[in-house]
């Protein structure tokens, strides 16, 4: 998962930390093997699925380490902060599936409205300050908690088992009960079977899933360590340069791209970002740009735009802070960019910079270019089918 999740909670992560993994000197209310806070260890990216190992489909949606001692429930983020006052049916679920003492890993996921996907934008919805709110939307629009790994279970702490046994714990961990909280818990599926792991790539996309995660059967588990490794999708797309931000550092530098893509009626959508250059690439893009540069009056993301604008498409809890202007440019520039997938109409994460196509007209760049997903049901994949 690449969301950055706890930003805005109370609590630095250094406020956090403990000493090591067992936070000595913490006063948590739950008191395990393994303590809060904990680094989830994380995944090297690969060009291609590596044999010899055993697999899961990549999840999208909020990494969940949870610690469970009774009723007492913590769900530590991505970033290791305390997540569980956003998810109350997540941690009822907890209480009613798990056993009393344990340390599970895993990611909270939202299913679309019908089901058939998983909806990364509804699941960023639930981050909210408001209580009432919170609660509204746990019934509206509830998660679910999908398990891939387990650290400690009642006094034993499992860090320094090989996954192969940490797996086969997990897989009888959880108590079997049929209400509709349990089973808002799921054990990831898994498989030691290569070709049926490139098979799970192919399908599981059109699910919402983003790709597959390889896992040595021998690792320990070793905290904020790259010891997995996850395969994405990765395509490119011809996009339209409509404006920039500027680089946090100053104004003497292009910060990040802005992408657009025309729709079928002839409305150029803001589409996502292109990023990632070097600090002296930034600055001469700043002097190539200059010649493009327009009035946001005369801009087709102006005060009178028909389409989704970048304002509006990059507004969440994530930016409520940020600055989301951004310098307009005539849409006369093409550029290719690697993107790994969508959610909805926009690329999911930060695109890559591959190379100029002056040869391209930027009304040719359309979402028509763009390679759909062959649609796979949810619920398949959350049941192991």
């Amino acid at each position: 998962m690449d969301c950055r999740v706890g930003h805005g909670l109370p609590g630095s992560r250094e406020d956090r930390r403990g000493a090591g993994v067992a936070g000595a000197g913490q006063d948590w209310a739950v008191r395990l093997p393994v303590m809060p806070p904990v680094d989830p260890m994380l995944a090297k990216v690969a060009p291609a699925i590596p044999p010899g190992m055993l697999y899961e489909p990549k999840w999208d949606g909020f990494r969940a380490i949870v610690f469970r001692d009774g009723d007492e429930v913590e769900i530590g983020s991505r970033n290791t902060r305390p997540m569980q006052r956003y998810f109350p049916e997540v941690v009822a679920a907890i209480r009613d599936a798990l056993p009393e003492r344990c340390v599970v890993d895993g990611e909270i996921v939202v299913p679309s409205a019908d089901g058939a996907r998983l909806d990364f934008e509804v699941l960023l919805q639930r981050v909210h300050p408001a209580a009432s709110r919170v609660n509204l939307l746990a019934e509206q629009t509830p998660a679910r908690l999908v398990l891939w790994d387990v650290l400690a279970v009642g006094d034993d702490d499992l860090t320094g088992e090989p996954f192969g046994t940490r797996r086969g714990v997990l897989d009888g961990l959880l108590l079997g009960s049929s209400g509709a909280q349990a089973r808002a818990v799921s054990v990831t599926p898994q498989t030691s079977d290569l070709a049926t792991a490139q098979e799970w790539f192919g399908q599981f996309e059109g699910a919402g899933l983003d790709g597959i995660v390889a896992k040595d059967p021998a690792s320990t588990y070793q905290p904020g360590k790259r010891v997995m490794t996850k395969v994405k999708h990765g395509r490119t797309a011809d996009c339209v340069v409509a404006g920039y931000r500027l680089h946090t550092s100053g104004p003497d530098a292009v910060g990040s791209l802005l992408l657009g893509l025309y729709t079928d009626d002839g409305v150029l959508a803001s589409v996502g970002v292109a990023g990632a250059f070097t600090m002296a690439y930034r600055r001469e893009l700043l002097g190539e740009l200059a010649p493009s540069v327009t009035t946001l009056e005369d801009h087709p993301w102006g005060a009178a735009a028909l389409g989704r604008t970048p304002r509006e498409a990059e507004h969440s809890r994530w930016a409520r802070d940020r600055d989301l202007s951004f310098v307009p440019l005539r849409p006369e520039r093409v550029v290719e960019v690697a993107y790994d997938h969508l959610e909805g109409d926009r690329f999911r994460h930060t695109a890559q910079l591959r190379r100029w196509r002056p040869d391209r007209d930027p009304r040719s760049c359309t979402y028509a270019q763009l390679e759909e997903p062959v649609g796979y049901d949810l619920a398949e994949v959350l049941t192991g089918r």
